[in-house]
C-alpha cells in the first residue's frame, strides 16, 4: 500500500490559459500519482526513482480560470491527502481571472529567504518564530485572508553544512561523524533528511500545498560560501567528501526544488526530464547529469522565467554559474548572463514590473559593497600583483568575512547596474524593476540614483533593491550593529577610503537606505496592481506556538494616479 512521505507541494500555476498547474510529491514506492479536484480538473503520473525514493510531478489539467478549488492526493488509487487527522483546511489551487488588460487583478508576491526548520524544543525557539509557519497559521485560521498568489524562496531552503540535533542523530546511526563531513550532509540520502525535516512541518506542508512556490538555491543549500574564490574551489575539490556532496547536492536540487519551478511544456521538452521519468531507476543517469554539471557548470541552466499576468520573474542563479579566474571574475557565465540580458529586455511593453530575483543582494551597505570591492581588488593583485601577499592576505579575509556578493564581482555589478537602467528606460519602460534577495539576516530597502552623466539617461521606471531575510533565523547583535553602522555616514566615509585604497572607482550608481534595516524572522509581499505597486513587511512575533504576524511596513511603491 502506497503512502505518501513528503508533499503535496504546488508548485507551478499557468498564468497564461489559467487551467493547468503542477503538484510535487515523493512516495514510499512505484506507484501512479493522481490529483483529483472538486471542480472535475485531474492529472496523474507514474512516479520516478532516485536513490530508492519515488517521486511525482503531476501536471493538473481542465481547471476553471478565476476559481479556487480544493483537491486530493491519491497514490495507487488511495486517497492520501489531506491527511485523515489533519485540522487544516482542504489544500487547494487558485487560477487567475481571464481578463482585459485594463481589467488584470491584483498580483501578490510574497518572498523571503534563510529557513532553519529544525523545531523547537518546548516552546523555546532560540531563532524566535518561524515566518512560514506563522503566515501559514494565520490563512488556516482565516478563510478570508488574502493568500499569495507565489511564494518565492530565495535560497538556503535547506542548510547541508548546519544540521539539527534530530539529524545529527540520523547521520550518526548511518556513519562514524568523527570522520569528514562529520555533521554535515554527505550524500543524497542525507539530503532527503533535511527535507525531511523541513517540509514535514505540519504549517509549512499545508502551506506550501496551498500556495504555489518558486525557488532557488544559495550556499547553504550546499556548503557555506560555496564557490566563493577559485582558490576555495581547488581546496575543496581535494577533499576526499566533496565530490558526493556537490554531486547529492546538484541531485537533490533538481528533483526537490528545481523541477517544480519549470512550467509543463518547459519540462516536455527537457530530454533529461524525460530520460528520468522512462528509467526504470534514474539514479545513475541523475548521477552523470550532476556530475557533469559540477565540472562543467555551463550544462545546465537553473536560472528560469515565470510570468504573472504583466509582472515578469526572472530568478537567476549566482552560485553555481559562476566564472571564479580572479582576472575574469564574474557572478554569471557568458551563457547565463547573456540569457538575463534577453529575457529582461525582450517584449519591451508586455509588462509593468519586471522582478529580478537573486539570493544576494545587488546593493548593499555601503560600507560592505567598498569592502568586497577593495577585496576583490585586491585579490585580483590590484595591490602587489597577482598571488602576491596582497592577494593571499585578500582571499584570507574574503573567507573570513563572506565577502562574495554582487560588489564582489565588480564587472558583474556594473553589467546588472546598466542592465536594470536599460530595463527601466525608454517609453515601454515597466513602472518598477525590483531586484528581489536575501542571504543577509535582516530587511531593507535601497534606491540607486543614476548620475545625470549617465550614458542614456536615467531610468523612467522606479528600480529598487528589496532585501527580506531570514524566514526562520538568527543574527549576533555584533553583526546587527555592524550592518546598521553600513548605512551610517561614517561607514560611507571609511567605505570611501578602501575604495582609494584598492584603486576600485567610483560605482556607476549611488544608492540610500529609504527603509530599514529590520531584523527578525519576516517576510515581505509585494502587491502589483496596473502600474501600482505596493510592499508590506511582516515579522512573526511572540511565542513559536501563539506567534502572530505583526505588519512593520506598509507603503506604496508608485505614486498614486
Amino acid at each position: 500500500m502506497a503512502r505518501l512521505r513528503l508533499g503535496p507541494l504546488l508548485r507551478y500555476i499557468d498564468w497564461e490559459s489559467a487551467s493547468s498547474a503542477t503538484v510535487w510529491i515523493e512516495a514510499d514506492r512505484p506507484c501512479t500519482a493522481e490529483v483529483r479536484c472538486a471542480d472535475g480538473a485531474s492529472g496523474s503520473s507514474p512516479t520516478f526513482a532516485v536513490v530508492g525514493h519515488h517521486y511525482a510531478l503531476v501536471v493538473v489539467t481542465g481547471l476553471t480560470p478565476g476559481t479556487t478549488t480544493a483537491y486530493e492526493v491519491l497514490l495507487a488509487g488511495r486517497q492520501v491527502w489531506p491527511l485523515h487527522d489533519s485540522h487544516f483546511p482542504a489544500s487547494t489551487i487558485t487560477t487567475p481571472p481571464l481578463t482585459r488588460e485594463d481589467e488584470q487583478a491584483p498580483v501578490r508576491i510574497a518572498f523571503g529567504s534563510c529557513r532553519w526548520a529544525a523545531p523547537p524544543a518546548a516552546d523555546h525557539d532560540p531563532a524566535g518564530p518561524d515566518a512560514l509557519d506563522t503566515l501559514a497559521a494565520r490563512l488556516a485560521a482565516d478563510p478570508d485572508a488574502v493568500r499569495p498568489d507565489a511564494l518565492l524562496l530565495l535560497g538556503d531552503q535547506v542548510y547541508a553544512d548546519e544540521t539539527s540535533r534530530a539529524t545529527r542523530r540520523r547521520l550518526a546511526a548511518r556513519r562514524e561523524l568523527r570522520e569528514p563531513p562529520g555533521a554535515e550532509v554527505a550524500d543524497y540520502e542525507e539530503y532527503t533528511f533535511l527535507y525531511d525535516e523541513s517540509w514535514r512541518d505540519p504549517e509549512v506542508r499545508w502551506l506550501l500545498s496551498t500556495v504555489p512556490s518558486c525557488m532557488i538555491f544559495d550556499d547553504h543549500d550546499v556548503i557555506d560560501d560555496w564557490n566563493t574564490s577559485a582558490a576555495w574551489l581547488a581546496e575543496i575539490r581535494a577533499t576526499p567528501w566533496w565530490h558526493e556532496r556537490i554531486v547529492s547536492g546538484l541531485m537533490s536540487y533538481w528533483v526537490y526544488q528545481h523541477l517544480g519551478n519549470l512550467s509543463p511544456a518547459v519540462l516536455a521538452a527537457d530530454p533529461l526530464y524525460a530520460a528520468v521519468r522512462a528509467a526504470p531507476d534514474s539514479t545513475e543517469l541523475l548521477r552523470r547529469f550532476a556530475a557533469e554539471t559540477a565540472a562543467e557548470p555551463s550544462r545546465a541552466r537553473w536560472s528560469y522565467r515565470r510570468v504573472f499576468g504583466r509582472v515578469r520573474l526572472l530568478m537567476m542563479d549566482t552560485r553555481a554559474a559562476r566564472v571564479l579566474d580572479e582576472q575574469q571574475r564574474s557572478m554569471l557565465s557568458a551563457e547565463e548572463a547573456r540569457w538575463m540580458r534577453e529575457e529582461a529586455l525582450a517584449d519591451p511593453g508586455s509588462y509593468d514590473h519586471l522582478l529580478i530575483g537573486t539570493s544576494l543582494p545587488w546593493l548593499l551597505p555601503p560600507l560592505i559593497h567598498e569592502a568586497e570591492s577593495w577585496n576583490a581588488a585586491l585579490c585580483r593583485g590590484e595591490r602587489g600583483g597577482p598571488g602576491g601577499r596582497w592577494a593571499r592576505f585578500g582571499e584570507k579575509v574574503r573567507r573570513a568575512s563572506d565577502l562574495e556578493h554582487w560588489a564582489a564581482f565588480p564587472g558583474s555589478f556594473r553589467r546588472l547596474t546598466e542592465l536594470l537602467r536599460e530595463a527601466g528606460s525608454g517609453p515601454d519602460a515597466p513602472a518598477t524593476v525590483c531586484v528581489l534577495s536575501g542571504d543577509v539576516h535582516h530587511a531593507y530597502i535601497a534606491e540607486p540614483e543614476w548620475p545625470a552623466s549617465t550614458p542614456g539617461g536615467a531610468p523612467g521606471a522606479r528600480i529598487l533593491q528589496l532585501t527580506c531575510s531570514p524566514l526562520h533565523n538568527s543574527i549576533p547583535r555584533p553583526l546587527r550593529a555592524g550592518f546598521r553602522f553600513g548605512w551610517s555616514w561614517a561607514g560611507r566615509r571609511l567605505g570611501g577610503l578602501l575604495a582609494r585604497h584598492g584603486r576600485t572607482g567610483t560605482p556607476p550608481v549611488r544608492w540610500q537606505k529609504t527603509g530599514g534595516p529590520w531584523f527578525g524572522n519576516q517576510l515581505m509581499t509585494l502587491t502589483l496592481h496596473g502600474r501600482k505597486a505596493a510592499l508590506t513587511l511582516v515579522q512573526a512575533k511572540g511565542k513559536s506556538r501563539d506567534a502572530q504576524l505583526e505588519t512593520v511596513l506598509d507603503r506604496n511603491l508608485t505614486p498614486d494616479e
